[in-house]
């Protein structure tokens, strides 16, 4: 379960001052919706993506028996 702030809170919010845990997040949700974006949504989708990839690799490793191979916003 997410607990963090809402879109409509963080749309008033630089991206640069996003949390990783927010962008990863709605990073997931808007890939899972990406079919349905207005055309305000897919900007702000694309927005997120460069925001994540300025900020360098989230998990450096494929991951092992004691960890996950992909990061946990939750």
């Amino acid at each position: 379960m997410y607990i963090g702030r809402e879109l409509s809170e963080l749309t008033m919010v630089p991206l640069a001052d996003w949390e990783m845990n927010e962008l990863l997040y709605y990073h997931h949700n808007f890939s899972q919706l990406a079919a349905y974006l207005s055309a305000e949504g897919a900007s702000l989708h694309v927005k997120v993506i460069h925001e994540l990839e300025s900020r360098g690799p989230v998990n450096g490793d494929s991951g092992g028996w004691d960890h996950s191979s992909s990061p946990i916003y939750d």
